[in-house]
């Protein structure tokens, strides 16, 4: 049965973070507060703790699970070919809602979905989040919703859809809004803009003049 602590709480959030961490180790799935929406998160490395968050949001492979970290410098092990345009968006917007889709290494040991050798990483800006993944490092983290579903503001929204395919639930009250993150290609030689959200064009040029924008 999933468990659920109040992240408001300090007692018990102290507890929901060892719990969720203990899970995670464990291939289980754990919903987090995240600055955009909530999210339900595995271990990235656990091929079936991935499967599973797949399965409980009702998600195909063809549609691969994003990764999210709590530190820059977890990127020096995760990913290659790295630009220096990439490390300066990773500067100017870390942490917060950018998502970089960049070449991971090759020989990393994960199974994220069919990522064409690429994923797509972000640390986000929620006290929570960082610290759980600073605990445990990388997961692969999607929004805790249904397939087809809006994404969940509040973790009541998220338990009403996941329900007990989850081991533990943090709440972390309302997130600050629904608007997703921009989601940036560093794979080439000029920056790509596949997705606008909390970041606007303009606000990335100021980084990365050259920055295109995809049709």
């Amino acid at each position: 049965m999933a468990r659920r602590y109040d992240c408001n709480d300090a007692t018990d959030r102290a507890t929901g973070l060892r719990e969720a961490a203990s899970a995670v180790r464990r291939g289980e799935l754990v919903v987090l507060p995240t600055d955009t929406v909530y999210g339900i998160g595995a271990d990235a490395f656990s091929s079936e703790g991935v499967a599973d968050l797949l399965d409980a949001k009702g998600r195909g492979r063809n549609m691969p699970t994003p990764v999210l970290i709590g530190s820059p410098n977890t990127l020096h092990g995760l990913v290659t070919d790295f630009s220096e345009k990439a490390w300066e968006l990773v500067d100017a917007f870390w942490p917060g809602a950018l998502t970089l889709v960049a070449r991971h290494q090759p020989s990393l040991q994960w199974d994220l979905g069919d990522t064409r050798g690429t994923v797509a990483i972000r640390m986000p800006l929620h006290p929570v989040a960082i610290e759980l993944l600073t605990e445990v490092g990388p997961m692969a983290v999607s929004s805790a919703n249904l397939t087809g579903h809006p994404a969940p503001e509040d973790c009541d929204s998220a338990q009403e859809m996941l329900g007990d395919s989850v081991s533990v639930y943090l709440d972390g009250g309302p997130t600050p809004g629904i608007v997703p993150s921009s989601i940036v290609d560093v794979t080439g030689d000029v920056p790509v803009l596949l997705r606008e959200g909390a970041l606007t064009p303009e606000e990335l040029r100021k980084v990365v003049p050259d920055l295109e924008v995809a049709n």
